[in-house]
């Protein structure tokens, strides 16, 4: 039925009744569906046109097996006695011919011992023990369908068996209110420029306003928990004087990414099994002319201490567009262009991302946040390098460490960085460092007496630790879950 024919045959039904009108009632006489007239009374009521008084109902009802034994007119312990032969029948038999009364109906029979089983003979057979039985049971079904009183006992006992259940619902009293009319007004809400111009405003009743409403929740932006870490990171960068390098091409050359680094041009990680390479553009051909000739000419040749690879360095190699597999890309760039300037000491680090074509697994992903920093000036040493190692990472909460030499093909010495964790009772790896070969710097320009000292790490696996997630794909992926982010907790790191 539509709402406004409702309201009004609502009000007039109070105009008529001259006295209190229940909903349940209004809504049984009049055929209408019981939810849609609250509805529209709580409408009513917030007009202030009638006021609603709440009134809780409940009754006795019969169970959907209750309505079948009243339907049959025979309780199942009823039919389950009636059934027994007078010289007895087996329990197979009688389940037989009763059906599905048989189970309900023979543990009834059993408990009002109406019935026994006799195990004298071969097979047990059910036999009749009482000579005349009164179902009593039926009756009180009846009395609840007629909705009459039973004493509490009975119902105890119909409800036992599940014969009954109790149904409760909620009415309105409905009675005249101070704003009652037989027609709704509807209040304005604002005052409007043509009711100045007309002055329908003089007549106009207007919506007051409640001026302890709660307005919208405001809702800010959430931060990553990766984004979290790394503003940690990018902070004890800053405590410790670092500036921080430009990263904002995903895209780089292969002679910035490798060539640069004197990583040879048959090199595994080079193979497009470990690398993105891009088809368009697949390739870069500006570069600084004199520096890739001094870069080319050291791979082959060498110099600076070094044999060189001893191979035919192709600049077609060089050329190759990929999706940069370090941020030490960067790095290469920016000391480059430190040697062009004009030497001066610098320490610079970076944060962000970069790509590896890896099968991804619950530890790694085919992308990855990489934080580096490196350190240029001159008479630098390994024990620089372990001691800033050991500044940065107590920053980081991780005190202990022990270095492990490893291989890097632009690092000389090259460590391998060790922390022990606490939680796990174990020294855990936690970065790579090394000096940066001659091989790389001279070509560049910087002084003979310039060294670079450089460490670097990842940030999922620290994310993982401080928020405890086994699953780097819970993490970073297109499955993580979005309530994650919002309510993930404050990061701290012990700086």
């Amino acid at each position: 039925r539509d709402g406004g024919a409702m309201e009004t045959a609502v009000l007039r039904a109070l105009v008529d009744a001259n006295e209190a009108i229940d909903t349940g009632v209004l809504a049984e006489t009049q055929g209408w569906d019981h939810a849609i007239l609250v509805g529209v009374v709580k409408s009513l009521a917030a007009h202030q046109m009638v006021e609603l008084e709440e009134a809780k109902h409940s009754k006795w009802a019969l169970t959907d097996e209750a309505k079948l034994n009243v339907q049959q007119g025979k309780m199942p312990e009823t039919i389950v006695y009636e059934a027994v032969k007078p010289e007895g029948i087996s329990l197979a038999a009688l389940k037989a011919q009763v059906g599905k009364a048989a189970d309900i109906g023979f543990k009834q029979a059993m408990q009002k011992k109406w019935i026994a089983v006799d195990k004298s003979g071969g097979e047990p057979l059910v036999k009749k023990i009482a000579s005349d039985v009164e179902d009593a049971v039926l009756p009180m079904l009846k009395a609840v369908e007629l909705q009459e009183q039973l004493p509490p006992m009975d119902l105890d006992g119909l409800k036992k068996r599940k014969l009954v259940v109790l149904e409760s619902w909620t009415t309105f009293r409905l009675t005249k209110g101070p704003e009652f009319a037989l027609e709704k007004k509807k209040k304005a809400t604002d005052l409007t420029f043509e009711m100045l111009q007309n002055g329908t405003w003089r007549a106009q009743e207007f919506k007051e306003y409640n001026f302890k409403a709660l307005g919208t929740e405001l809702r800010g932006g959430h931060l990553h928990p990766l984004l979290k870490v790394r503003s940690q990171f990018r902070k004890i960068f800053l405590e410790m004087g670092f500036e921080e390098m430009p990263t904002n091409n995903y895209v780089e050359s292969s002679f910035w990414n490798f060539d640069a680094l004197f990583q040879p041009q048959q090199h595994p990680a080079r193979d497009a099994h470990d690398t993105f390479f891009l088809t368009h553009p697949a390739k870069c051909t500006t570069f600084p002319e004199e520096y890739l000739e001094q870069v080319r000419y050291t791979h082959e040749n060498g110099g600076f201490g070094s044999f060189g690879y001893g191979y035919n360095w192709k600049r077609s190699e060089a050329e190759k567009n990929l999706l940069r597999t370090h941020t030490t890309a960067v790095s290469s760039r920016m000391l480059y262009k430190l040697a062009q300037e004009g030497f001066r000491p610098a320490k610079y680090f970076s944060i962000d991302r970069v790509f590896r074509n890896e099968a991804v697994d619950r530890t790694h992903l085919a992308e990855f946040h990489q934080v580096e920093g490196l350190i240029c000036d001159r008479g630098l040493s390994l024990a620089d390098l372990i001691g800033v190692l050991q500044n940065f990472f107590a920053r980081l909460g991780l005190p202990k460490l022990r270095f492990k030499p490893a291989y890097n093909p632009y690092t000389e010495p090259s460590m391998e960085i060790f922390s022990y964790h606490e939680a796990l009772g174990k020294w855990v790896e936690v970065g790579n460092s090394g000096m940066f070969r001659p091989e790389m710097l001279r070509p560049m320009g910087l002084p003979e007496d310039c060294s670079v000292i450089a460490w670097g790490l990842g940030v999922e696996r620290p994310t993982m630790i401080l928020y405890e997630y086994d699953n780097i794909r819970d993490l970073f992926s297109h499955k993580v879950n979005l309530s994650m982010i919002k309510e993930n907790p404050i990061c701290r790191i012990n700086m």
